[in-house]
C-alpha cells in the first residue's frame, strides 16, 4: 500500500494513537504534519517526555516525510496558520486525522456530574470536542479542493458500545459519543465533495502512558496481566495506524462514510496485522468475554 504523494495532517500526533498512526502513514510514505503542544523546549500541561519531533523522526525514519508544528488546537488562529502554511507548501491536503485529546489527567472515574470537578470537566470538553471542530472548521477546506480526501475523527469505543455502555462519567462519556456522531455528520457534507468521514477507535491501547501506568515497557507488556488479564487484549499504536493507512489506501472508501469504526474490524477487512502479527479484536472480545465477567482469554480474539 502506498501513500506517496499524499499529504496528511494528525492532530495530535505528540504520542498514543496519533503517533502510531503518523508512524504508519510514514511507512506507506506519505508527507505528515504532526502537531501537538509538547516540544523538546516546552512541555504541555500533561508534563510528559513525548514530542511533536520525536514523532516526525520516526515518520521519516519510517520511510515519509514528518514536519513537526507545534499548534494549541483550541486557538483557532494557530490551526488556521497551520493550515495556511500546509496549502501554501503543498495546495493539498488528503488525510486528516482528527486524534486532539488531552484529558487523562482531568476525569475522574465513576463519579456523577455533581461531584465531578467541573472545571476539570468542562476543560475535558474542550480538548475532546472543541479542538476537533475547530480543526476541520480550517482544514476541510483545503481537504475538498480534490475530490477523494479522508477525514478521520479518533475516539475510545464504537457508536455501537457507546450507545449501550455508560462511559465512566458524563464528561467523558459526552466527548466520546460526541466524536463518534461528529464522524457522522461530517460524512454528511464531505459525500457531497467526494471526500468520505469516519469515526475510529482503537482497542485498548499500549500507549507510552499505560505502559508506565503497568510499570512495563512494549517489550514486557505481557507481565501486565498478571495483575489485570484482560490486557491480554491490548495493541500498539500501531494496529490503528495501520487501519488508517489501509482506508486511505482503499479507492473504495467511501463505503465506509459516516461509519463508526474499529482497529480490530477493520483488521478483519484488510488484513493487516499488529507488530506482533496479531488481529487483537479489542471490542469484539469486551461485549462477549470481558464485560460478561468471563475470564481472561484471547484465543480467538487475536
Amino acid at each position: 500500500m502506498s501513500l506517496e504523494g499524499k499529504i496528511a495532517l494528525v492532530a495530535g500526533a505528540t504520542r498514543g494513537a496519533g503517533r502510531g498512526i503518523a508512524v504508519e502513514l510514514g511507512a506507506a510514505g506519505a508527507t505528515v504534519y504532526v502537531t501537538g503542544r509538547t516540544t523538546r523546549s516546552q512541555r504541555s500541561e500533561y508534563d510528559r517526555p513525548e514530542t511533536i519531533e520525536e514523532t516526525a523522526e520516526l515518520v521519516t525514519a519510517a520511510g515519509g516525510e514528518g514536519i513537526a508544528v507545534q499548534v494549541d488546537h483550541l486557538v483557532s488562529g494557530e490551526v488556521a496558520a497551520l493550515v495556511a502554511r500546509i496549502a501554501r507548501d503543498h495546495d493539498r491536503l488528503d488525510i486528516l486525522v482528527n486524534d486532539i485529546w488531552g484529558g487523562e489527567k482531568l476525569f475522574e472515574w465513576e463519579k456523577p456530574v455533581w461531584e465531578h470537578d467541573l472545571d476539570n470537566g468542562l476543560r475535558l470538553l474542550d480538548l475532546g470536542v472543541r479542538t476537533h471542530l475547530i480543526t476541520a472548521h480550517h482544514a476541510l477546506p483545503l481537504m475538498i479542493r480534490r475530490p477523494g480526501g479522508l477525514l478521520v475523527e479518533m475516539t475510545d469505543g464504537t457508536a455501537d458500545y457507546n450507545a449501550a455502555n455508560y462511559r465512566n462519567n458524563p464528561f467523558y462519556d459526552l466527548a466520546k459519543t460526541s466524536v463518534n456522531r461528529m464522524g457522522w455528520a461530517h460524512a454528511k457534507d464531505l459525500e457531497k465533495h467526494g471526500a468520505t468521514s469516519v469515526s475510529l477507535t482503537p482497542g485498548w491501547l499500549r500507549s507510552e502512558m499505560m505502559l508506565e501506568a503497568f510499570g512495563v515497557t512494549e517489550e514486557t507488556w505481557r507481565d501486565a496481566t498478571q495483575k489485570v488479564p484482560h490486557f491480554a487484549i491490548s495493541e500498539t499504536p500501531r494496529f490503528v495506524g495501520r487501519a488508517v493507512v489501509a482506508l486511505a489506501c482503499d479507492p473504495e472508501r467511501a463505503r465506509w462514510n459516516g461509519q463508526s469504526l474499529s482497529s480490530g474490524g477493520l483488521a478483519q477487512v484488510y488484513g493487516f496485522t499488529d507488530v506482533d502479527r496479531s488481529r487483537p479484536d479489542a471490542w469484539r472480545y469486551l461485549v462477549e468475554v470481558q464485560d460478561l465477567g468471563k475470564p481472561a482469554d484471547a484465543t480467538g480474539y487475536r
